[in-house]
């Protein structure tokens, strides 16, 4: 065990806290990121994709604790590093795709919430976005030779804001959007907080009629229920123009969908992402990017899944010669497949160190002690495809925790003596090994 890892202390303390609960880490991903190489392959070529111009949708499929949430995650933080802007959220019964009483907005509010940057990689970097354009616009045009404080600076930044707002108006929704933008930027100019206040309130959503946007900011409808994924691609396109790569959107527990107990309610979203797979993959959303996570129930049961809805079963179901050997990562379709033993061991391998790292001792665990308590996990009925990293990694931790806050325990008297019972392997049982794994 003496692979060398540097992590922040502020991150693997965050990391180590998420994994204990149960919880998908929000930093730190890179550091367990074990066994999911063909996936991340994938989606980094989708990456390139949307970097060039493209667009992309993808499926993460996976049961509950399999892994598809922090694939999400771990792609988030590629994506922010690579200059990309991310937006995530989790749908709940107040959040879908589309929806009345404003269940629609409602996701599209998170989204915006959490819009994140390199710079502000937690969320809330919408404003951050906006003045960091303008001030690049002002360095622009300071660089040309116009002196700040002028006439001709001004007028110099107001016609690149204004050029930018009029590729924007020939999109959906565009015209307002630009409008806004341009207010905000007016009100930059005159440190008019209450008028930027406002500008933003429109962009993240928060207007409930047009009269009241109309009175504020002179502009003829909001973002709501119907509208609002018509803004997020207006903000792809907005991004990429000044200098992000693109727009990446992840949504997960798409699992609530399917729960949805109205039929019409259900098709009604199930509608609305098929025109979204339809917009991105036949290129009419440029810049944008998106990912869905949810359950197989979710993508395959057809009474309530999406291959209840024939549009999307024709679009996404596996080819005949898809489901052997081989598996098709160029499909809309990822499906998370269980952790091989050897992966499992060098997770627990990896989350024994870096323990030891954020409490600062030297975890009481042998590679054989690693090794028989996978092996007991393995052992339960059901195992070997309904066991996941999650729970692995939570009794695991807590074993971790108890050792570290009882000085006099070991490893056998708190996991129990029949764990380490001298079994005979069974035939073409895998026998854990570090050196095989780094090797």
């Amino acid at each position: 065990m003496d692979e060398k890892i540097t992590v922040p202390k502020r991150i693997l303390a965050s990391l180590i806290g998420s994994v204990s609960a149960g919880v998908v880490p929000r930093l730190g991903a890179p550091y367990i990121a074990i066994g999911r190489d063909a996936e991340i392959a994938a989606l980094l070529s989708d990456l390139e994709t949307v970097s060039d111009g493209g667009s992309s949708m993808r499926f993460i499929i996976g049961k509950y604790g399999s892994g598809k949430s922090f694939l999400m995650q771990l792609i988030r933080g590629y994506a922010l590093e690579r200059g990309f802007i991310c937006a995530d959220c989790d749908l709940s019964p107040e959040r879908r795709i589309c929806g009345g009483k404003g269940t629609g907005i409602a996701t599209y509010r998170e989204l915006i919430r959490n819009m994140a940057s390199k710079t502000s990689p937690e969320g809330g970097a919408l404003g951050q976005i906006i003045a960091k354009w303008l001030s690049s616009v002002q360095g622009e045009v300071a660089s040309s030779g116009a002196l700040p404080g002028t006439k001709e600076f001004e007028d110099g930044v107001t016609r690149r804001v204004f050029s930018l707002s009029r590729e924007l108006e020939n999109n959906v929704g565009g015209f307002d959007f630009a409008a806004v933008v341009n207010r905000y930027y007016r009100a930059s100019c005159s440190d008019d907080e209450e008028e930027k206040s406002r500008c933003m309130r429109w962009l993240r959503g928060e207007y409930a009629t047009k009269t009241e946007a109309r009175a504020d900011l002179g502009v003829g409808s909001i973002i709501n229920d119907d509208n609002w994924y018509d803004t997020i691609k207006l903000y792809a396109e907005f991004v990429r123009k000044i200098g992000y790569q693109g727009l990446i959107v992840f949504i997960d527990e798409c699992v609530n969908l399917y729960k949805i107990p109205n039929r019409i309610g259900r098709e009604n979203n199930y509608e609305k992402i098929l025109s979204m797979f339809n917009d991105t993959l036949q290129g009419r959303a440029p810049g944008l990017g998106i990912l869905l996570g949810g359950t197989p129930p979710f993508l395959e049961d057809t009474r309530r899944g999406l291959f209840s809805y024939e549009a999307l079963r024709s679009r996404l179901a596996d080819g005949r010669f898809g489901n052997g050997e081989y598996r098709d990562m160029l499909g809309p379709v990822i499906r998370l497949r269980r952790l091989s033993d050897n992966e499992l061991f060098a997770l627990i391998t990896r989350i024994t160190k870096l323990h030891g790292m954020n409490f600062g001792w030297e975890p009481r665990v042998t590679e054989e002690e690693l090794a028989s308590f996978l092996k007991e996990c393995l052992s339960r009925t059901g195992a070997d495809t309904m066991v996941t990293p999650r729970e692995i990694l939570r009794d695991y931790l807590s074993v971790l925790n108890i050792l570290y806050q009882n000085p006099e325990a070991d490893f056998k008297s708190v996991v129990g003596e029949t764990v380490f019972q001298k079994k005979e392997p069974e035939d073409g049982g895998e026998d854990f090994s570090l050196e095989e794994i780094e090797g």
